[in-house]
């Protein structure tokens, strides 16, 4: 059965509810397919995400291309070349994949060879900023050949774009290079903190950070930054190994986004749900969620 959308999502978590969700078109000109909604225990809640969005759901990458025609494809990095050749022999000439994944330069090349030999316009997209609470409004950096074509698309869907550059590579690397500063520093402050917690001086530390940079709220700071991990370290461990990929390629060493990407899987397996609170109470659950 066609679908009544030209608007595609391949991977339908975080990112692609918070897209649909913003961008709040009507019912049925957007439609998903994620192996989630075909089974397992995420199953439900996906489908009943679609029902409130308006967003088809679909079980094959074929009935999504049946008739979208721009596709953004939100799905982990372990995915995207695979994604892009299970999707390839079922894409119509010209149709526009926007990968989102946080993937190397390489892996994006990877996978536009197969959008592109079946004839379909790929472009490099890499989302720079979570996407709460802004939504589709979180700034996005696009490359590629048809990089410009894709923009006056997503503008026109309210989003946030720019053009990084005429290569498929040219966004992601922005993006990969980036995340050894940020990435790294939450495993920083991870291992900073942790540690002065459980030698009993955290307040002389933080006390001496806020000394020597006062415009930074330190506790704060950290929280957030544990907090991230808590939840995201998973992901953010795979995209990780994506930047020492990107490092390789650059043939610069990558030991410490190595060691990043160790703290970032270390606590998201933890697999601890915290809420909002004081810093000594959060590294104090992280602390006897190790031993």
């Amino acid at each position: 059965m066609a679908l009544e959308s030209e608007l595609g999502l391949v991977g339908f978590g975080e990112a692609g509810q918070a897209f649909a969700r913003g961008w709040a078109l009507p019912a049925g000109e957007m439609a998903a397919y994620d192996l989630k909604l075909v089974e397992g225990p995420e199953r439900a809640q996906m489908i009943s995400a679609c029902a409130e969005l308006g967003v088809v759901p679909v079980t094959t990458p074929a009935a999504l291309l049946e008739r979208a025609t721009t596709v953004f494809s939100l799905v982990p990095t372990d995915q995207a070349v695979a994604v892009a050749r299970a999707a390839a022999p079922h894409l119509r000439t010209g149709t526009f994949w926007l990968d989102g994944s946080s993937s190397a330069p390489g892996t994006k090349r990877a996978a536009a060879a197969s959008i592109e030999a079946a004839g379909g316009h790929y472009v490099d997209m890499a989302i720079m900023a979570p996407v709460h609470p802004r939504r589709h409004r979180t700034p996005v950096l696009l490359a590629g050949p048809e990089a410009t074509q894709a923009l006056a698309a997503i503008t026109a869907l309210g989003m946030d774009g720019q053009v990084a550059g005429p290569a498929v590579g040219d966004a992601s690397a922005v993006k990969m290079i980036r995340s050894v500063l940020v990435k790294g520093l939450e495993a920083l402050t991870a291992e900073c903190l942790l540690a002065a917690r459980r030698a009993g001086v955290e307040e002389a530390v933080l006390a001496s950070f806020a000394q020597s940079d006062p415009e930074i709220d330190w506790a704060a700071r950290t929280a957030y930054n544990l907090g991230r991990m808590l939840e995201h370290g998973t992901r953010r461990a795979a995209e990780m190994r994506e930047v020492v990929a990107t490092l390789t390629e650059l043939r610069l060493p990558s030991r410490l986004s190595a060691a990043t990407a160790l703290w970032q899987d270390e606590m998201g397996a933890l697999d601890l749900e915290v809420g909002p609170g004081p810093l000594p109470g959060l590294l104090d659950a992280v602390l006897a969620a190790r031993r």
